[in-house]
């Protein structure tokens, strides 16, 4: 299986419901890199994964739209707990959906599996990793 990551940053604010979160269920701030994996089981015609700058430009949109925003505040996370591990799994479905919808290039049609790994800090880290 080849792949290639890309990478970015996040800012947002938020708070969680739950008496596990502790101190957290109050509104703080979290700052992540974002890695974003491209996979598939052969090289296109070109050789590659997928065009780097192309992967690179489609997480800085998706980033951007959730970049330096209070996640509480947000309509399509109403109700939900933002944790780390949610995060990364709307990050692959934006990112998948840029995908299918071709924005990516004709190439990245053939990609197999997208993950994507937010890192808290640089002792701890959450993925989710899915099928395209």
């Amino acid at each position: 299986m080849f792949s290639i990551t890309v990478r970015d940053h996040l800012m947002v604010a938020h708070s969680f419901r739950g008496a596990v979160f502790g101190p957290a269920q109050r509104l703080h701030g979290a700052t992540f890199i974002v890695d974003a994996t491209f996979r598939r089981p052969e090289l296109d015609a070109d050789n590659i994964v997928v065009d780097i700058g192309l992967a690179t430009q489609e997480l800085a949109g998706v980033v951007g739209e959730l970049n330096y925003r209070n996640l509480d505040d947000e309509p399509a996370f109403a109700g939900t707990n933002t944790s780390t591990e949610a995060l990364a799994k709307v990050i692959a479905d934006r990112l998948a959906d840029r995908v299918h919808a071709g924005n990516l290039g004709e190439g990245a049609r053939e990609l197999t599996g997208i993950s994507v790994t937010l890192h808290e800090s640089h002792i701890a880290w959450a993925s989710y990793e899915r099928a395209l």
